[in-house]
């Protein structure tokens, strides 16, 4: 991957695509990761509220939020598909989750 960009082991301006690929690999990775967790202490929020409605509204929007991300999440690997197609810029087209 690295060696289309690299002249004599030096990077160029050639690498700047791979590297954005990478940024954007970890930032969907982490956002992933992020709204899994939320999920995870959504439903340990529900399961301990004992009935209480406070903690089972707090739970909810923990869980509406998490959900709302992933959607967002999903979106934006899209869009960033979307717009390596159209610029035809092939080193972001398939980020890798």
């Amino acid at each position: 991957m690295w060696d289309s960009c690299l002249e004599n082991g030096v990077a160029t301006l050639a690498c700047v695509p791979i590297i954005i690929k990478n940024i954007i690999n970890a930032a969907l990775a982490f956002a992933g990761i992020a709204a899994l967790i939320l999920i995870i202490y959504a439903a340990f929020q529900y399961t301990t509220s004992k009935g209480d409605q406070a903690k089972i509204d707090s739970a909810k929007k923990t869980l509406t939020y998490a959900i709302i991300g992933l959607i967002v999440i999903f979106l934006s690997f899209f869009i960033v598909s979307l717009i390596s197609q159209l610029t035809g810029v092939k080193q972001i087209a398939n980020p890798s989750i």
